[in-house]
């Protein structure tokens, strides 16, 4: 069994922010792949589904981000998991809109919500990192973050999520290589081929035209004389 995190904050003045790319994602997965309704547990939102033959829970954390660890260690007792089955799929701002990266393990990288998980599960987890870009200035962070995404956001977050909703049943086995291939097949531009050149036909040179002797057999033989 696979337990896929999505982190952000609940209420619909959060729904469209940066910080909750997360919860876009684990929403999209439910809906595209046929998820059971979400229920109020475990201090967040759970549904359960299956993903390529695996038995799968999706869930939101609903503690605000800081304290996301809270939901998910809570859920992971009781469904009995270690930290080895939980995905999280969060916000990146080191990462260009529109990227994603598959990490197993390692630190938090000053993110409060995997910050929390750290606390609550230890930092044996995989991670989704999903790339919203930088504001360009550390003070700018915090109202970056919790700023709705622009129009202009629109197609690459479209392409983002189409990728992450094919390669969903390869979290559900842990094979983040496979999920990375999925999501690149639809965010990745695809270089257009050449134009094929049409090659000309070789020119054939035609043989010299040669002038015909008209002279008659006397005039030949008189002119050898002359």
């Amino acid at each position: 069994m696979r337990l896929l995190v999505g982190l952000g904050n609940p209420g619909a003045k959060y729904a469209r922010n940066r910080h909750n790319i997360g919860y876009m994602a684990v929403d999209r997965i439910a809906q595209d792949h046929g998820f059971d309704p979400w229920k109020a547990k475990f201090q967040g939102r759970l549904s359960e589904g299956r993903l390529g033959g695996e038995k799968t829970l999706l869930l939101k954390p609903e503690t605000f981000m800081n304290l996301s660890g809270q939901s998910v260690g809570e859920a992971m007792r009781f469904f009995k998991l270690d930290a080895d089955d939980v995905t999280v799929l969060h916000d990146e701002l080191d990462l260009a809109p529109g990227k994603a990266r598959f990490k197993q393990g390692g630190g938090h990288a000053g993110h409060n919500g995997l910050r929390s998980l750290h606390g609550h599960i230890g930092d044996g987890y995989a991670r989704i990192r999903l790339g919203i870009g930088h504001p360009g200035r550390k003070e700018l962070v915090a109202g970056y973050v919790l700023h709705d995404f622009a129009r202009g956001d629109a197609d690459w977050l479209a392409d983002l999520m189409d990728g992450i909703s094919d390669g969903a049943p390869h979290l559900a086995t842990g094979d983040g290589g496979k999920f990375m291939n999925a999501v690149a097949l639809r965010t990745t531009p695809q270089r257009p081929s050449a134009p094929k050149v049409a090659m000309k036909p070789a020119r054939v040179e035609e043989p010299a035209a040669t002038s015909q002797d008209t002279r008659s057999t006397l005039q030949k033989l008189m002119d050898k004389f002359n």
